[in-house]
């Protein structure tokens, strides 16, 4: 079968909807995200004082300004996964995101000094940061590729590369959680390159896995 008889094929097929592959990523994650929070209870576990600070406005940010991203990451793999998908909504929706993280920086910036500037982007914690959001991320991220494999994406490393920004958001949250830099200043610049790597992995992973 060719390749256009093919797409009008998926997209004419009522069985052959978003709701089932919607299914089978829910399925690939929840055990990708079991395995990510049992190695995090193991490893880390949620910092001593996370209760008394989740009124901070930073900590609440850090925490579930990942969890938006990972709200619009999920329903972006879903479109890419499809050949006939339109992302271009949920494309602007992330780059509203980015515009939110911009803002949180260039407010952290006009209310600290300059001279805290350097030692807020550094914070105490940047090596584990890179190293344990994209452990984190690892299951998850192979759940996503396994439940996408079902789809018929036109750009498999594009799928790839969202589904690592999908498990690398998450594993971002879950570890926001131990973290004890509060700074946007830091997840602005540690967190994302951290999700980076495993969109990286993800688009490498999903120009061999997604490819049909």
């Amino acid at each position: 079968m060719k390749t256009d008889d093919l797409i009008r094929v998926l997209a004419a097929d009522p069985e052959v909807e978003k709701t089932p592959l919607a299914v089978a990523l829910v399925y690939g994650l929840l055990p990708g995200i079991l395995l990510s929070i049992a190695l995090y209870g193991v490893v880390m576990g949620p910092r001593p004082d996370l209760a008394d600070l989740m009124g901070e406005p930073r900590v609440l940010f850090k925490i579930f300004y990942p969890l938006v991203v990972f709200a619009c990451a999920g329903p972006l793999a879903l479109r890419l996964a499809r050949p006939t998908g339109d992302p271009r909504p949920l494309v602007r929706l992330l780059i509203l995101c980015l515009f939110v993280l911009a803002a949180a920086v260039g407010i952290e910036l006009l209310v600290l000094p300059p001279d805290l500037w350097r030692t807020r982007l550094v914070g105490h914690n940047a090596l584990v940061c890179m190293t344990m959001i994209p452990s984190f991320a690892a299951a998850p991220l192979i759940g996503a590729l396994v439940a996408l494999h079902r789809g018929a994406p036109n750009n498999p490393s594009l799928a790839g590369a969202v589904a690592g920004l999908l498990a690398g958001a998450f594993a971002a949250s879950l570890y926001a959680t131990h973290c004890p830099d509060d700074s946007p200043l830091f997840v602005a610049t540690w967190y994302v390159l951290a999700v980076l790597v495993v969109m990286v992995v993800g688009a490498i992973a999903g120009s061999r896995v997604l490819r049909w």
